[in-house]
Formats: structure tokens, sequence, C-alpha cells
């Protein structure tokens, strides 16, 4: 399993900024599809955002489409979640998380289909 190392978050106030960022160990990161999932408390975990191993493919959750950005650099083994336009909402533990797989497509929307996780990092947008 890949390690994963989230980092970048923050209390900041609605309508700022953040930048997450998520570290990969290994020298195979571009076999991996990567998410994006927080969970605020008392709720479940849910799906932010996922992208490809190559990055060619991209998806969102509705609540955060046009203001989030998931992006790679496969050669710094990070994944990074820009956020712009930050709402209370969006106040949650924010984790990363990693799928090995061998389709170059393949972008997983649900949690139960990533094997490795990073420890999780806050956001706390106050309004």
């Amino acid at each position: 399993q890949v390690q994963l190392v989230e980092s970048g978050g923050g209390l900041v106030q609605a309508g700022d900024s953040l930048r997450l960022s998520c570290a990969a160990s290994g020298r195979t990161f571009s076999i991996y599809a990567m998410g994006w999932f927080r969970q605020a408390p008392g709720k479940e975990r849910e799906f932010v955002a996922t992208i490809s191993r190559s990055g060619g493919r991209t998806y969102y959750a509705e609540s955060v489409k046009g203001r989030f950005t998931i992006s790679r650099d496969n050669a710094k083994n990070t994944v990074t979640l820009q956020m712009n336009s930050l709402k209370p909402e969006d106040t949650a533990v924010y984790y990363c998380a990693a799928d090995r797989t061998d389709r170059t497509g393949w972008a997983p929307l649900n949690s139960y289909e990533y094997e490795s996780w990073g420890q999780g990092t806050q956001v706390t947008v106050s309004s």
C-alpha cells in the first residue's frame, strides 16, 4: 500500500481559499487513481473529488463543482485539492485516498473502492 500524508488544512473565513496537498510514498504513484473525501462531525464520510492515473479524468461532488479543483503531479507524487469560495458547510476533515488500478481512465467515486487513506487534515470555514 502507498502511504499518504495530507497537509494544508486550517481555519479560514467564508469566501477564502485553501490548497490541500497529499504526498504519497513510493515510486509507483502513477498507478493509483486518487480521491479526496471529507467527513464533518456527526456525518458520514462523503466523496469530494477524484482524478484518474494520468489526470485526464476528474469528477466532483455537486456541492463543490465549480469551486474545487483536483490535480496531480506524478513526478512529485502529489495530488492537490484547490478549494475556492469556501463555505461554512465545507468544514470537515479532508482525507486523501488511493486506489491501485491498471485502468488509466478509472476514477472511483465510492470510498470502498480505495485501499489506502491518509490521516486527514482539518478544514474549518467560519461565517
